[in-house]
């Protein structure tokens, strides 16, 4: 744990849109128990004071363009990056990471983090996979259309943490992890979605280090956190886990 004197310690929440994080990420956080202050940062602010943070959560949002990961891979016809938020994301999860905070990356956040350790992403699902366009941009905020199953390890930390080895998840996402940063491993896969050769689609990562709280998943359980169901308390599990790790850090 890191010594932090006087500092009120804050979890960061990075996105594009601050008041969609307000909207949905903020009260997904505080149904995980997080009653402390949340730091609400975007491109064009300050980075935020290592030392006043306790975790880093990464919102969901626009493509990360290839140069992160490749400065020779043309980007997709499809593929619509922010390469504003991936300036800004890379050096906050650098940081994060080298100080050991809980880390929580969801949909583009599970994406930048594997990207900022040195992984790489299959741009786009369909023409990678080739399945159908709307098998992963189903749905929207407002109406969790859960879409397809996601399959956990069952020796993963995730599966212990959300209860449930198979389960139902929403899904607005056209890129996926494709190449696993050092220190990261697959934990949770839509399988029915690829040719056998291919491999499955990742949906879900965590740190290899289970001394490290760093998970990210690729669909968006802070639209799910207040259905009164499996899937919604699956949810909640996330965002409690998170918290938890926050408070002990």
């Amino acid at each position: 744990m890191m010594n932090r004197g006087n500092l009120v310690s804050s979890i960061v929440m990075a996105c594009g849109d601050k008041s969609g994080a307000e909207k949905y990420y903020l009260p997904a956080l505080r149904l995980g128990g997080w009653i402390g202050t949340v730091q609400i940062v975007a491109p064009g602010d300050a980075l935020p004071d290592l030392d006043a943070m306790a975790g880093l959560l990464l919102c969901g949002g626009g493509d990360i363009h290839p140069r992160q990961w490749d400065m020779d891979e043309a980007l997709h016809p499809t593929a619509v990056p922010d390469e504003a938020r991936d300036a800004f994301e890379r050096p906050l999860i650098l940081r994060a990471w080298e100080a050991g905070l809980p880390i929580l990356g969801i949909c583009r956040g599970e994406q930048m983090v594997n990207v900022a350790l040195g992984g790489s992403l299959i741009q786009d699902i369909p023409s990678h996979f080739g399945c159908e366009p709307d098998v992963h941009r189903h749905g929207r905020a407002e109406v969790p259309d859960r879409h397809h199953l996601v399959q956990l390890d069952p020796s993963s930390r995730m599966a212990a943490l959300v209860g449930s080895l198979e389960f139902p998840v929403n899904s607005r996402h056209h890129q996926a992890v494709k190449r696993l940063a050092q220190g990261l491993k697959a934990v949770g896969w839509h399988r029915t979605i690829s040719p056998l050769e291919s491999g499955p689609l990742i949906e879900a990562i965590e740190a290899e280090d289970p001394n490290r709280w760093v998970f990210g998943v690729q669909w968006h359980p802070e639209n799910l956190v207040g259905l009164d169901d499996a899937c919604g308390a699956a949810a909640r599990r996330f965002f409690q886990g998170f918290v938890e790790a926050v408070q002990r850090f």
